[in-house]
């Protein structure tokens, strides 16, 4: 009888997958419009819709860092059309809260990563901080006064914050939004010193002159900055590149990840998608589902490891 029920579930899901998407296609944002993961997700959505042949919808759901619209995704019905746009925050948030409503690797079916970058650090083109040297030595010079804005507790731009200051030996005021432009806004009107932010998000910023970068994450300086010194010139050690990626529920059928693993390469090979990542500072960067869930739990595990050693009060 089990051998049967087994047969009907997996005929009705290679069925589903034959037809599949029959309706639209929703890409869950777990951040407010307007930051680099919802930019990111709507470019990819404008060219996967086609490809599919159905709308691809994206819905923002913010809160916790990420955490909500994660939570969404994971309980979601894994039939293909409620998928995540994840990011680099994903994996910090795992080490970071204590209890999530969801396993942060099993509990999604890992897709394709979509693009990579380096984060920045910066701060207001009128600040009086030169230089990343000459940010450090400020926050040696006064131990917890220096401020440092994030997408939220517990997102990679805090967790990153936190490595920085491990490995130079200084201690900055963190200071959490809930992602979005307020991160930006605080910084350039200087009511919040510094920022640890994605390309995606301030490269425009940078090249208008709002915002005035220190450096860039990656181990080497950026074409579109070539004047910005990487982090670890000053803070060695301090090398790292996030991501975007796209998940589904856990339980999706094969066929259907392999499809969507497929139309999304199709996408990011496009030269005009290339072109508008560049633009945000990124890369085109697919990958296959076993490698996107190789990277992922990598991560987390790394981010465990510095919350305890930091002794950072999980969530």
């Amino acid at each position: 009888m089990r051998f049967l029920l087994f047969l009907v579930v997996l005929v009705c899901s290679a069925a589903g997958a034959q037809t599949y998407p029959d309706r639209p296609v929703r890409v869950i944002v777990g951040f407010p419009p307007g930051g680099s993961s919802d930019t990111v997700a709507r470019v990819v959505g404008q060219s996967l819709s086609p490809l599919l042949g159905q709308p691809v919808v994206v819905e923002n759901k913010p809160g916790a860092g990420g955490v909500i619209g994660s939570d969404l995704v994971a309980k979601a019905a894994p039939d293909g059309y409620t998928l995540l746009l994840a990011t680099a925050g994903h994996s910090t948030a795992a080490a970071m809260m204590a209890k999530l409503p969801f396993d942060a690797v099993r509990d999604f079916a890992w897709i394709t990563t979509v693009t990579t970058y380096p984060f920045v650090i910066a701060t207001a083109a009128e600040s009086p901080i030169r230089s990343l040297e000459d940010m450090v030595a400020r926050a040696k010079a006064a131990p917890g006064k220096l401020s440092y804005s994030s997408a939220g507790v517990g997102t990679s731009h805090h967790l990153l914050g936190e490595w920085l200051a491990a490995e130079a030996g200084i201690e900055m005021l963190h200071v959490p939004f809930k992602g979005g432009t307020s991160p930006v806004t605080e910084v350039v009107a200087g009511r919040v010193d510094v920022m640890f932010e994605t390309m995606t998000l301030v490269l425009p910023h940078i090249k208008s002159g709002r915002l005035r970068a220190l450096a860039v994450t990656s181990p080497e300086p950026k074409d579109y900055l070539p004047t910005v010194p990487p982090v670890a010139k000053t803070v060695p050690g301090v090398v790292f590149q996030s991501w975007l990626g796209i998940a589904a529920p856990a339980g999706t059928p094969p066929a259907i990840v392999d499809r969507l693993n497929r139309e999304l390469r199709k996408v990011l090979d496009e030269p005009e998608v290339q072109k508008r990542l560049a633009a945000l500072g990124g890369g085109s960067a697919p990958t296959t589902p076993d490698l996107m869930r190789a990277q992922v739990q990598t991560e987390v595990e790394r981010w465990k490891k510095l919350v305890e050693s930091r002794k950072i009060e999980r969530q």
